[in-house]
């Protein structure tokens, strides 16, 4: 089992922009991994971290993106939920990957990096 507090306390020493980075660039690693049926447990992985990356970034952001984040966060989890039948579906698959890639896109604009 992941030691989430000591990720916590690293990543919450980052400012809010480059912590919506890091988001970011998971949305963007879920895209990337999820053409690959072997990487299963890899994508699961990065969406449950991703769930808490936006739990502990959305209280140091404006009310417009904590509503954004919130929204992100229960798409994450209804995937999560779905995810042995989303990952044996290569059309889901590619679906959640091109919707991760658009979040990615999104939280990059809302971070201005």
């Amino acid at each position: 089992m992941r030691d989430w507090s000591a990720l916590r306390d690293r990543f919450m020493r980052d400012n809010l922009s480059v912590r919506l980075g890091g988001i970011a660039a998971n949305l963007a690693r879920i895209r990337s991994f999820s053409d690959h049926p072997e990487h299963r447990y890899v994508v699961e992985t990065l969406l449950d971290e991703s769930k808490f990356f936006i739990e502990w970034t959305a209280p140091s952001a404006g009310i417009e993106l904590q509503v954004e984040l919130v929204e992100l966060q229960l798409q994450l989890a209804r995937w999560h939920r779905s995810w042995a039948d989303i990952w044996a579906d290569q059309v889901q698959r590619k679906a959640v990957a091109e919707q991760a890639h658009y979040w990615s896109k999104r939280v990059l604009e809302m971070s201005d990096i």
